[in-house]
């Protein structure tokens, strides 16, 4: 039987019943609105970039890998105390928004609504997570090295 469109689960029905666990580490993905390559030019790159690391972000939680593609961001984050996922992903998106409107006043999108994340168990390797997020460029065919790729970083770098 084809799931109708009222069967389907809504993507805040997804989240229900989820927690934010402190300490456990998420790899976590969204993307541009109508999955746009806003990312292709290198200024609104660069202010995303100046966005996503600014330390009043970070306070609380790690960031311990990342990657901006032209139309999506991947991150492996630690999540820290008193911080649930929700509203650090809120705090992502709106910093890195009002940073790209001021570069790009008329764009009238920048990050498609919710995101993507999966909480890594404890036996997995972070190092492997981490590898999996900086290899998405050589992995799209847009360069052939990480290092020749400017848009990325880890702890371990």
């Amino acid at each position: 039987m084809r799931p109708t469109p009222r069967s389907l689960p809504h993507s805040g029905d997804l989240r229900r019943g989820r927690r934010s666990e402190p300490g456990r580490v998420y790899l976590i993905t969204f993307t541009t609105h109508g999955r746009q390559p806003l990312f292709v030019e290198e200024t609104l790159s660069a202010a995303t970039v100046e966005a996503l690391l600014d330390r009043r972000l970070w306070m609380r939680s790690r960031l311990l890998a990342w990657v901006l593609m032209p139309d999506h961001w991947h991150g492996l984050v630690e999540l820290g105390p008193w911080e649930t996922l929700p509203d650090l992903m809120r705090q992502l998106k709106a910093n890195t928004s009002r940073r790209v409107r001021a570069v790009e006043p008329g764009l009238s999108g920048v990050w498609a609504p919710g995101y993507h994340d999966r909480a890594l168990r404890h036996q997995e390797s972070l190092i492997d997570a981490a590898r999996y997020v900086v290899l998405n460029p050589v992995r799209a065919g847009l360069v052939r090295r990480v290092r020749d790729y400017r848009y990325w970083g880890a702890v371990w770098a």
